[in-house]
């Protein structure tokens, strides 16, 4: 959705590799957006994308011969993606929608109900006006590649999903177009959610099959990040869910199957800083609350 950082970089590299033409999408798609959300203010840098595609384009032009390149930009309308007009954000809008459920309702669909529709609904019109051999999707939002799998296999479609690791910051916190809203405060707080999941991560690596011993600890790191964050910077946040769940269907596990591992996930809501300073960085937009998601994807054990 435009606003690229180097997350979106690695994955067209990664494209590049696998193919001699890439083709880059940017389209800011109003129908995954909730009523209530962030559509009017989402981070948009058309400017700022073409020059950073224009970089890597010559980047990958110079290594040799071995990278494909990128081909296209596809930025269309909004009016040449919803031909009949654009369907409306509500929950019970009319219009021609593709839904995946019930692992479009699970986690952040539950959270946001119109989200996954939107999503299944737009690439679908993408797949279909480039017909693309490979698409490539980041594990950072990993239960939409779990969605956008089982749409390409339930509807026939001959494209393969491809799916690249998650760009980190160097602390740890996700790459994400939504981390320009944090500000300075928030930004140090805003790698919670990757400890939280790490230390879950600890628990499976050390033998913890159990929904209780795995989710457990990673629980109460977070009920005492929220106490020490709120005395130390004054920086509010909500844990939505944290998430043991069946890598293809995204259904919440008591145990862990060692032959299909399980995928870690989990959202938090940065809530907007208390008694800002004059002239404090409060990020993109005057910090609005800001919605943080990521995972990490417990192996299976090969024995």
């Amino acid at each position: 959705m435009g606003a690229l950082h180097a997350g979106h970089l690695s994955l067209i590299r990664l494209a590049a590799a696998e193919n001699s033409a890439v083709v880059v999408s940017i389209y800011v798609n109003p129908t995954q957006f909730g009523v209530h959300e962030d559509l009017d203010s989402y981070p948009t840098s058309w400017e700022q994308d073409c020059k950073l595609l224009m970089n890597l384009d010559r980047e990958l032009a110079n290594d040799g011969g071995n990278m494909g390149k990128i081909a296209a930009v596809f930025a269309p309308t909004t009016a040449v993606m919803y031909p009949s007009g654009r369907p409306g954000q509500e929950i019970d809008a009319k219009g021609s929608f593709v839904t995946i459920t019930p692992v479009g309702e699970r986690l952040e669909g539950a959270s946001r109900p119109t989200f996954f529709r939107g999503v299944a609904t737009v690439c679908m019109k993408l797949f279909n006006i480039v017909t693309p051999e490979k698409v490539y999707f980041g594990q950072k939002d990993i239960q939409q590649t779990v969605v956008i799998k089982k749409m390409v296999k339930d509807f026939h479609i001959d494209t393969q999903v491809v799916v690249g690791e998650t760009t980190r910051e160097p602390d740890g916190l996700a790459m994400s177009s939504r981390n320009v809203y944090l500000g300075t405060r928030r930004r140090k707080v805003a790698t919670v959610l990757s400890k939280v999941l790490r230390v879950a991560e600890t628990g499976y690596l050390r033998g913890k099959r159990t929904r209780d011993e795995i989710l457990g600890p990673a629980n109460e790191l977070a009920k005492l990040l929220l106490i020490e964050q709120h005395q130390l910077h004054k920086v509010r946040f909500e844990i939505d869910y944290i998430s043991l769940a069946d890598p293809e269907t995204m259904e919440e596990l008591e145990i862990v199957d060692e032959s299909r591992g399980a995928i870690l996930s989990g959202a938090v809501k940065m809530l907007p800083v208390e008694a800002p300073q004059p002239d404090e960085d409060l990020g993109f937009g005057g910090g609005p609350p800001v919605r943080l998601i990521d995972n990490i994807v417990l192996k299976p054990v090969i024995l």
